[in-house]
């Protein structure tokens, strides 16, 4: 535990850290990975070249930083980041090679403004969040069916779901399947340049005995992006009777347990369906704990999007189910259940306050919807989302 003197420290750099924050992660990740190269599979190469990776570890530095004197409020953070830790099998080892090298970046950054009380209550900081997050993460591995490190699993059936979304079924060599909550996701390891490198797939089916489902768009190249290596491999080299290395479920992104039933609201755009099929699929099997399920789903033509029929044949099995359709751009008539144009505010307003609402999207996607629910006085405990990236304000 960290003394008074200490935690007083550490909440009196928070101002400094933050004004300096991107500069300070970007030269401590140069530096960890030029020190210690092994470490370079852990990360997502597009995500450290778009600099969202180091943005995302500059605000957890800040936000650490600010509530160092109370953890409870950073409890669900850390509860994500232990499962995103776990997902890429970071390790107990791995800890002090990044505390290291993030304490001498201090140093270069701060300069002579780093002095050896500073480093020193920082240090004992990053150690003992640390130890939380370890232990955390041994919890996970210890979960019933869960497994540490990778296993293999074969591919059972790949099925095309659109025109650049391929779902791909996965059984595993030793016939035992890991547990999961519907929402949560696996990390997929394939090579990668001599090495390898992971991606995590949120799981797109629920209730399944034998398989796990992931459904993978292909990320093609952009003015701003190259394109996506691993989902571009999944989608020309992988075929049925394949072998791939899988790590165990993981993800705090699920149906939150209730008391009482409830209004549930699923809010999809694009590829984002995926996590919240999986749910809609439980929510499904479960229909005396909802009033009302209402499932919405935004794509930009009728040739991208997946899993129409599988929506429509649940909503013809259930009266407590509805589903709707927004497309950018249609080339036929619409049908009643369908828009043309973006989710907004006034067609949210529709749909009860107190409803719990789960979104999954791009982040602009993401951002328009959110900040709609919150213009409309919904609460922010019933404002659930998962975005695929590092954790950034949305």
């Amino acid at each position: 535990m960290l003394n008074q003197k200490e935690i007083n420290i550490v909440k009196s750099t928070a101002p400094v850290l933050e004004e300096n924050g991107v500069l300070l992660t970007k030269h401590f990740y140069q530096k960890l990975f030029k020190n210690n190269p092994e470490v370079i599979p852990l990360f997502n190469k597009a995500n450290m070249n778009k600099g969202t990776q180091p943005e995302a570890l500059a605000g957890a530095i800040c936000a650490y930083a600010k509530n160092i004197d109370n953890l409870e409020a950073l409890g669900e953070a850390v509860k994500l980041i232990s499962h995103k830790h776990f997902s890429l099998k970071v390790k107990p080892e791995h800890y002090p090679i990044v505390g290291s090298n993030l304490l001498e970046s201090i140093k270069d950054v701060l300069g002579e403004a780093a002095t050896d009380e500073i480093v020193n209550a920082w240090s004992k900081a990053y150690f003992f969040l640390a130890d939380i997050l370890i232990d955390a993460e041994k919890k996970l591995a210890e979960s019933k069916n869960s497994f540490d490190g990778f296993k293999k699993f074969k591919i059972s059936k790949v099925v095309k779901e659109s025109e650049n979304i391929k779902s791909f079924y996965l059984k595993p060599l030793d016939e035992i399947l890991p547990e999961f909550k519907s929402g949560q996701y696996i990390t997929i390891r394939v090579p990668y340049a001599g090495m390898t490198t992971m991606r995590n797939y949120s799981l797109s089916s629920f209730g399944n005995n034998d398989y796990l489902r992931i459904s993978v768009k292909r990320e093609d190249s952009r003015i701003d992006e190259p394109r996506g290596y691993v989902s571009n491999y999944l989608h020309e080299n992988v075929s049925v009777y394949d072998e791939v290395e899988i790590g165990a479920p993981a993800g705090v992104f699920t149906l939150k347990e209730r008391k009482s039933r409830s209004d549930v609201v699923f809010l999809a755009g694009g590829i984002g369906v995926t996590p919240l099929l999986a749910m809609l699929q439980e929510a499904h099997r479960s229909k005396n704990k909802f009033s009302s399920i209402n499932f919405v789903h935004a794509n930009q033509n009728e040739n991208l999007q997946a899993f129409r029929d599988d929506i429509d044949k649940m909503v013809l099995e259930n009266e407590h189910l509805t589903a709707e359709y927004f497309y950018d751009s249609l080339n036929r008539e619409k049908k009643k259940n369908e828009y043309i144009g973006y989710i907004n505010e006034n067609y949210l307003s529709k749909f009860n306050k107190k409803s719990i609402f789960y979104i999954c999207g791009s982040k602009v996607f993401m951002s328009s919807v959110i900040k709609q629910l919150r213009n409309l006085g919904v609460s922010e405990d019933n404002i659930n989302f998962e975005f695929f990236g590092p954790l950034e304000s949305i």
